[in-house]
């Protein structure tokens, strides 16, 4: 039996939801807050939550099965591959790569959440948007 395991299905086939959502945590994980309407808003959070467990348990396994619900797209930082340093632009003399959102998901998300049990997301409710009036959200990392 089924009962009680219904999700948003936000009007769109199973792939355009799959995709949307893993757009939407993308982005989420890059800025740490986004705009966006209270249901996708309420769809995202336990899917970004579930990801965020993933990061702080951080091994191998972990980082495989987040890297299937992300974007690995990068962001607009550098990180030196010996110290684990971030910067803002390259520098000199040392190995930097370009930090992306997997990376960042695991090296500073995961660590800042370690000693939380749960709740990683928050959602404030905004004034309904001006062209259509959709009820809308900003969706934050707390």
């Amino acid at each position: 039996m089924r009962h009680q395991c219904t999700r948003n299905r936000l009007s769109r086939p199973q792939d355009q939801r799959k995709a949307l959502l893993r757009s939407l945590a993308t982005e989420l994980f890059l800025h740490g807050e986004i705009k966006t309407t209270i249901s996708k808003a309420k769809a995202l959070k336990p899917y970004a939550e579930e990801l965020i467990t993933l990061a702080k348990r951080g091994d191998l396994h972990a980082r495989r099965q987040a890297a299937k619900f992300i974007f690995d797209v990068e962001t607009s930082k550098y990180v030196d591959s010996a110290t684990g340093e971030v910067f803002e632009e390259l520098q000199e003399g040392k190995k930097l790569i370009p930090q992306t959102v997997l990376k960042k998901l695991f090296t500073e998300i995961g660590k800042q959440y370690e000693s939380r049990n749960g709740g990683y997301t928050r959602i404030y409710h905004l004034p309904p948007r001006r062209g259509d009036g959709v009820e809308m959200a900003l969706i934050q990392l707390v």
